[in-house]
């Protein structure tokens, strides 16, 4: 496993991600997402039930559930890139998501394709151009029943 880099030790801090998220992403501050643990393969994202993420079926809203499973994907992405020394640029390129059950708890996506991400942002380095990845991450309830599953399409493209 690579060192802790930037990104990693950032979300490895509740207090200094919160910050983070204030400044970059303030939906998932008030969300109040969480990352609950994140490595160079793996990241576990959560998002509460609570006022400001349901929806008048007292069940969290799918926006809400989006963000978390984005997040899951996208903070390896995002931790990725930082292993390396040539700048990338990341972005969505298409999204699918099915979904099981009610959400009716704090739900937890996991993403365990952190290598598939780290592949891309190389071969795109190596390649000079754009290449894309299809990630795939899960949402569980509290009783470990799948809520939720996404599957994120994202690019990576050297920045010149």
């Amino acid at each position: 496993m690579p060192p802790k880099n930037k990104i990693r030790k950032l979300a490895a801090s509740p207090g200094k991600m919160k910050l983070y998220f204030l400044k970059h992403l303030p939906m998932a501050f008030l969300a109040g997402l969480k990352i609950e643990e994140i490595d160079a393969g793996k990241a576990v994202v959560s998002v509460p039930y609570k006022y400001l993420t349901k929806n008048p079926f007292r069940s969290v809203y799918f926006a809400a559930l989006s963000m978390a499973a984005e997040l899951s994907s996208g903070i390896l992405a995002l931790a990725a890139i930082h292993d390396f020394s040539q700048p990338v640029s990341m972005l969505v390129l298409e999204m699918k998501a099915g979904f099981q059950k009610k959400a009716r708890t704090k739900i937890v996506f996991k993403c365990e394709e952190g290598d598939k991400i780290s592949g891309a942002i190389a071969k795109s380095i190596e390649t000079g151009e754009g290449q894309t990845v299809e990630i795939f991450t899960s949402g569980t309830d509290e009783s470990g029943e799948t809520v939720a599953e996404f599957s994120f399409t994202w690019t990576f493209k050297p920045k010149s």
